[in-house]
């Protein structure tokens, strides 16, 4: 079990880029957050199992087809045991 929390840019703000992650977070199994910040970026929190969070983290890379993403920020995170994920 691991969880990483993402800051997200370029354009992925008006996109659906937040219900994108919240459609693989739950398909992949894995708890957290994410929302939208006021600069513009996505903030994500996920935890789950190494291979389920290194997949979703190579899908936040690509994110929904209107996305353009410019960079992703990793930062790793104490394991928190959430129960669902949810859009903020």
């Amino acid at each position: 079990m691991k969880r990483i929390h993402l800051i997200i840019s370029g354009r992925v703000q008006g996109v659906g880029f937040r219900y994108f992650c919240q459609s693989h977070a739950q398909r992949l199994g894995l708890t957290g957050y994410v929302r939208n910040r006021e600069d513009g970026s996505v903030e994500v929190e996920i935890e789950g199992e190494d291979v389920a969070v290194e997949e979703f983290v190579t899908l936040a890379w690509n994110g929904p087809r209107a996305a353009h993403v410019h960079d992703v920020i990793r930062e790793e995170r104490p394991v928190k045991r959430e129960s669902e994920f949810r859009v903020r």
